[in-house]
């Protein structure tokens, strides 16, 4: 059975990948505890946001993401121990910067259409149900478009991908872009941020070699096995 998990997800990236997913949840749900309660801002364009229409079928990317997000770890994990460690880090600088704006800028969504639209199929049902598990903040930068560029980035860089998958990861990505606006989760402008600080955070990473950080936090077992 151990045999056929590292197969599949190497023992060396068991560590990055739950220090990530632990993060990921104090960024996004913790800093509400101490947002609660203050001035939210609107970072909708008028311009911009208000041609955007509502299209619930959109909900099938917006959910499809986190099926994604898996995927993207998971290449990311298998490419080599090192280009693991240095994009996880690179993911953690970019949530880091996500965690500040949170805090400084709050955001809300304006006119959020939750419970405005009658329930007459299953992609009303589950843009419902995805309002009523995530309240409209936290808004930017967007973590859905931060953590897909990042899986993103992981993909093409891979050498162990084919170029069919490279392209099917991009139109991926670009729908669940485009599906953060159209479903009425994100503003435009949470797009570009979620692109900005995740490439900030891995162009940092790879500066300050901040992979070494999971190098330190090595298992002395792993370590026995890297140097048989």
């Amino acid at each position: 059975m151990r045999d056929k998990i590292e197969r599949l997800l190497p023992f060396y990236a068991f560590i990055p990948i739950a220090v990530c997913l632990i993060f990921n949840v104090l960024v996004y749900n913790g800093n509400r505890l101490l947002t609660a309660g203050r001035v939210h801002f609107d970072f909708s364009i008028p311009a911009i946001d208000g041609a955007i229409p509502f299209w619930r079928w959109m909900i099938v990317f917006y959910v499809l993401s986190y099926v994604f997000w898996a995927v993207g770890y998971i290449v990311i994990a298998r490419e080599d121990r090192k280009f693991c460690y240095d994009m996880f880090a690179g993911e953690l600088i970019g949530k880091f910067f996500c965690l500040v704006f949170f805090l400084a800028l709050p955001t809300e969504m304006p006119d959020w259409p939750s419970g405005t639209f009658a329930i007459e199929n299953g992609f009303d049902w589950l843009t419902q149900f995805i309002y009523d598990m995530d309240e409209p903040n936290n808004l930017f930068p967007s973590i859905h478009c931060s953590e897909s560029w990042v899986c993103l980035r992981g993909i093409w860089k891979s050498k162990k991908v084919n170029t069919p998958f490279r392209i099917a990861s991009l139109v991926m990505t670009l729908g669940i872009f485009a599906s953060t606006v159209l479903v009425k989760q994100h503003v435009f402008i949470d797009i570009l941020g979620g692109v900005a600080v995740a490439e900030a955070g891995l162009f940092l990473g790879r500066k300050l070699r901040a992979g070494r950080l999971f190098e330190k936090m090595e298992p002395k077992a792993l370590r026995a096995r890297e140097n048989v």
